[in-house]
C-alpha cells in the first residue's frame, strides 16, 4: 500500500514528507542586514541628452576634459538608451489612405557622475560653453 506525501513549499526548497510525520525541517535563506554608512560623498551627476551623436559625445568629452583638468574623479560616461519618436504620416492630403511615410526623432543621451566635486569643479563647468542642441541636467546627490 502506498503512503501518502504532503508537499510543503518554502522559500529555499521544497520538501516531501511524509503525512505522518511530525518534525519537518525548513531552511530559510537569512535576511540581508543593512550596513551603517560610515562615509558620506556627494555626486554631481550630469545627463547630456542632444539629436546628434556626434555633437554629444564632443560635449561629453569636452565634460570630461574639463573635470580631470581639476582632479575631480569621473565616473562614466554611460551611453544610455535612445529615446524614438516615431511619427507616421499620409503621403495624400486627401485619398490613398494606404500610402504613408514614417519619420523619426532620436535623442541620445549619456551620463556622467563626478565624485566630491570641490567649487573650482563646479564653477568650471557652469563657465562651459557648449554647442547648441545639447541639452544638460545637473543633479546633486
Amino acid at each position: 500500500m502506498p503512503t501518502k506525501t504532503t508537499t510543503i513549499k518554502t522559500p529555499a526548497k521544497t520538501v516531501k514528507a511524509p503525512a505522518k510525520a511530525v518534525a519537518v525541517k525548513v531552511t530559510v535563506a537569512p535576511k540581508a542586514v543593512a550596513k551603517p554608512k560610515t562615509d558620506e560623498f556627494q555626486k554631481l551627476r550630469i545627463r547630456v541628452r542632444a539629436y546628434e551623436h556626434k555633437i554629444l559625445d564632443a560635449s561629453v568629452k569636452q565634460i570630461i576634459d574639463t573635470a580631470l583638468r581639476y582632479d575631480a574623479k569621473v565616473m562614466g560616461p554611460v551611453p544610455l538608451p535612445a529615446e524614438i519618436k516615431k511619427y507616421t504620416v499620409n503621403r495624400s492630403t486627401f485619398v490613398h489612405k494606404d500610402a504613408r511615410e514614417q519619420f523619426e526623432m532620436r535623442t541620445h543621451k549619456r551620463l556622467i557622475d563626478i565624485v566630491n566635486p570641490n567649487a573650482k569643479v563646479i564653477e568650471a563647468l557652469t563657465n562651459l560653453s557648449l554647442p547648441s542642441g545639447v541639452n544638460i541636467d545637473v543633479k546633486m546627490i
